[in-house]
């Protein structure tokens, strides 16, 4: 791939990995889950709102409103919720740990979903290490935490998200060039927006007790972790193949490992290092085979 997708690949985990950390932060402040959730993803749909009216840009189509919602359903409001719960039992490194299986995931559906992208026996090697490790975090039952925490609940939904994520990113590459990206984002923040903000006041009322060090956090959410890397990711998608621009994946653990030890004083404990271990194993098999593959695709 060339620099400038490698670019904004780091950039956008960065800004996922910054997700994790300032996720956590913001339970240390008190926030609660579904106001997190939501108010991120107002913010940043009020973000891309302003970018949409800047450019002028017209209604889209029904077929795109279509592909909307269901990108706002799995791309955003289910692993967004899940991981934001997961994160409550686990540091942001462990479930940083997690969000690695993205690009497995992804190319799993892609597979059964894209004609240009097969599930290999070298990529079912990668997947078999890469869920060892989350085999051994498993077996481990370190948290990453100083106390408590409850790292099987953290897994199952770490999974499910990473699962719908992967759905996702296979589902929005096998239509590829028939969206404009900034357009794709607004429609599925717009979209999620109005479920979350329903669901938060049905569940936890209006947000009228945060404190100013937890609004910076949410807004930092809904920036640096929604905002910024989805437009990336989307511009990606249509430059590069599915399982390539997943690749972000690869970079949002070790972000989410390092600040969460440095920033919030978690652990990094045997299970994280020999599961994380694992992971980075697996994505690294399935990700070398499906360079292979693209390879024999080109000559």
């Amino acid at each position: 791939m060339r620099a400038t997708y490698w670019m904004m690949i780091v950039v956008a985990a960065l800004g996922w990995g910054w997700g994790g950390i300032a996720t956590r932060a913001a339970f240390a402040e008190g926030v609660e889950p579904w106001t997190m959730v939501a108010m991120r993803v107002v913010i940043a749909a009020l973000l891309v709102l302003g970018v949409l009216i800047s450019r002028r840009c017209t209604f889209p189509s029904r077929e795109v409103v279509r592909l909307g919602l269901i990108q706002s359903v799995f791309n955003l409001i289910v692993p967004y919720l899940l991981f934001t719960f997961a994160y409550a039992e686990a540091s942001a490194g462990f479930v940083g740990l997690l969000a690695g299986l993205i690009p497995v995931s992804t190319s799993v559906f892609a597979h059964f979903m894209l004609q240009d992208e097969s599930l290999t026996a070298g990529k079912l090697v990668g997947l078999f290490v890469a869920f060892s490790g989350v085999a051994a975090l498993l077996v481990s039952g370190d948290s990453g935490l100083v106390e408590g925490g409850r790292p099987l609940l953290a897994i199952g939904l770490g999974l499910v998200s990473v699962a719908s994520i992967g759905f996702a990113g296979a589902y929005a590459k096998k239509h590829a060039g028939t969206y404009d990206p900034i357009m794709m984002t607004g429609l599925q923040f717009g979209l999620a927006a109005f479920w979350l903000v329903a669901a938060m006041l049905f569940i936890e009322g209006a947000p009228t007790d945060i404190s100013a060090t937890g609004w910076w956090l949410i807004l930092s959410l809904a920036v640096l972790a929604t905002f910024m890397p989805f437009l990336l990711y989307f511009w990606l998608l249509q430059h590069i193949s599915a399982t390539e621009a997943s690749l972000v994946g690869y970079l949002v653990p070790f972000v989410a490992l390092v600040g969460g030890i440095v920033l919030l004083d978690e652990q990094l404990q045997a299970g994280i290092i020999v599961g994380g271990a694992l992971v980075f194993v697996g994505m690294i098999l399935s990700d070398r085979e499906g360079r292979r593959e693209s390879a024999r695709m080109t000559v």
